[in-house]
């Protein structure tokens, strides 16, 4: 089985809601995640990501189901050659790949749509699997900034992982 990246639609709530509303996803992601995710945080999502144009976020469908979500954040000013990279997979579909095809996908759809010249990620330092997904992707670590993050009370290593457009 193999997964494509594609535009979200309202009939995608169900599944984003499903997947989203799970307190060891919103552990791993910034406080901006909703956590309880109900219906209405679904419903505010899927309104501004289908409205974006160009599209910025993208569903991760694995033969018609959502798993999870994916973006790519063009930066702007003197960062404007760099795009920070977010991404979640439901929790019953860790280990299995899928975050590691997803996100060599979104690397191959940027660098050919925008003109940007670096891909970075920032996790956490104890999330290990999302360390393990970006090095599998061909991210390399470029710094660690040693307890310089909060997340639910407790001082947090982050991590800076980046892949740059091939010359």
């Amino acid at each position: 089985m193999s997964i494509t990246l594609r535009t979200w639609k309202e009939s995608d709530l169900e599944d984003l809601v499903h997947n989203a509303n799970d307190p060891e996803v919103a552990n791993n992601l910034t406080d901006a995640f909703p956590s309880p995710y109900t219906l209405e945080d679904g419903k505010r999502f899927l309104e501004r990501v289908m409205a974006q144009d160009p599209c910025e976020v993208l569903a991760i469908d694995l033969n018609g189901k959502v798993i999870g979500n994916i973006g790519i954040h063009p930066q702007t000013d003197v960062n404007r050659l760099n795009a920070e990279l977010g991404y979640f997979i439901g929790r019953a579909y860790w280990g299995k790949g899928y975050a590691t095809e997803a996100i060599r996908q979104m690397i191959d759809y940027s660098f050919s749509n925008l003109p940007i010249e670096r891909i970075f990620a920032r996790p956490f330092g104890r999330n290990k699997a999302s360390q393990k997904v970006l090095e599998k992707a061909g991210f390399k670590l470029e710094a660690t900034f040693p307890k310089i993050l909060v997340k639910n009370g407790v001082r947090e290593d982050e991590m800076i992982y980046a892949v740059y457009r091939k010359q």
